[in-house]
């Protein structure tokens, strides 16, 4: 009798999950959770009620040894102190606006300055200091794990116009894909920008600088600022210049040219003006960051026209995370989508305004294409959504509570 070898069975597919562990208690009173998205294959995410704060990215590297590859804090009372927005979503206006001044519909409006005489990420008390109320999103199941965070902004709030609803949903796929969509609604015309302010080291949180990290953005102009970090106006060409990562290059092989743009910030603290948004408004690719150490590898994909490339210029080692080592100078890279600085004050710059009526909706993916897996598509059923704020024939003002409605809302 010829001999059979048993069939080995197959693998199981890796289930996603999501739990809640308490992180302690805001000023106001307010509980504060910590919330782990599991991908079941090696991916695990850490958010906070507090700031909808990305506390912690661990990704296995080329190896497979996992590593925590944003930058965080200890506790929450690190995080109620004075940072530089680690992991927080920031808003109701990403990046600046010069002199905290817009007119907006004819009538001026002030918000507060809080960076060398301009408004930086919605003032003071923006979302950063938050405690946002978060649940299970609706779709959260072994598929994907989704945490939703919902917050109201009353009208007047940081000095913005208009009561704006905000939600925010963390997905975490097992093939290892962490996205953020972003939804708002105001009743009154106002300005929003929102974006998420993670500090990235692919070798490892506090680890040592990112100089020989490799980056390539999707981007040929960039928009050059004052040394207020104000835009000074009209996009510029990267050619030929040190803000060309056209092609792979390490972040540390220019930074320290003697041009202006640089010494003014230490660094690169600048808004690339991406290539052309997809004609679907489906999410297209915006950055690749590369740690030739780890192997890990960062694909950044965004519905959003511009990302804000920040290398970490004042960390100083004030700050350390939760295993103690300092986060030093360039110790981390900030790879924000977002719209431009300072679009209230710009008309050339696409525009910022969210009318009654109509959605702000953005999304971006985080993906790690060394993992070997493929990447969630942007068009999966999974709540994608794209850059909205143009309200259609179906454009009534969506329900805070319900998930992301399909792209033809858009």
């Amino acid at each position: 009798m010829p001999s059979h070898s048993p069939v080995p069975a197959a693998a199981p597919a890796p289930t996603a999950s999501l739990r809640r562990s308490p992180f302690g208690t805001a000023p106001g009173g307010d509980a504060v959770g910590c919330w782990t998205l599991d991908s079941g294959a090696g991916v695990r995410a850490e958010v906070l009620d507090y700031g909808a704060t990305l506390r912690a990215l661990s990704v296995p590297d080329a190896a497979g040894r996992a590593g925590d590859v944003v930058l965080g804090l200890p506790s929450l009372a690190d995080y109620t102190a004075e940072h530089p927005y680690l992991g927080a979503v920031v808003g109701r206006y990403a990046n600046r606006i010069a002199h905290g001044r817009f007119t907006l519909d004819g009538r001026e409006h002030q918000v507060p300055v809080n960076d060398r005489g301009h408004a930086l990420h919605g003032g003071p008390d923006g979302f950063h200091r938050r405690v946002w109320r978060a649940a299970p999103a609706d779709d959260n199941g072994p598929a994907s794990a989704a945490l939703r965070l919902t917050l109201h902004s009353p009208d007047g709030d940081m000095g913005f116009p208009g009561a704006l609803d905000v939600e925010v949903v963390y997905r975490l796929t097992p093939a290892g894909t962490l996205s953020i969509d972003y939804r708002a609604r105001s009743d009154r015309a106002t300005h929003v920008n929102l974006t998420n302010h993670a500090y990235f080291n692919l070798a490892g949180a506090g680890s040592g600088d990112v100089l020989g990290h490799t980056l390539r953005l999707h981007a040929a102009g960039y928009l050059p600022v004052t040394a207020q970090a104000v835009p000074l106006g009209p996009v510029e060409p990267t050619a030929g210049t040190a803000f060309d990562f056209g092609r792979p290059r390490a972040i540390g092989e220019r930074i320290g040219e003697p041009d202006r743009q640089l010494t003014d910030a230490g660094g690169y603290d600048h808004c690339w003006v991406l290539d052309a948004a997809d004609p679907a408004g489906q999410p297209r690719p915006a950055a690749r960051l590369s740690d030739p150490g780890s192997g890990r590898c960062l694909e950044v994909w965004t519905t959003e026209p511009g990302i804000q490339v920040y290398t970490g210029n004042a960390l100083d080692g004030s700050l350390a995370g939760p295993a103690g080592r300092p986060y030093t100078r360039h110790g981390a890279v900030c790879l924000e989508t977002q719209h431009y600085p300072d679009a209230p004050n710009r008309p050339g710059y696409p525009a910022t305004v969210l009318r009654p009526g109509a959605f702000y909706r953005s999304r971006t993916e985080f993906r790690f294409p060394h993992l070997g897996a493929p990447s969630t598509a942007a068009a999966a059923a999974d709540g994608s959504s794209a850059a909205s704020r143009a309200g259609g024939p179906e454009a009534g003002p969506p329900d805070p509570s319900s998930p992301p409605e399909p792209r033809s809302l858009g």
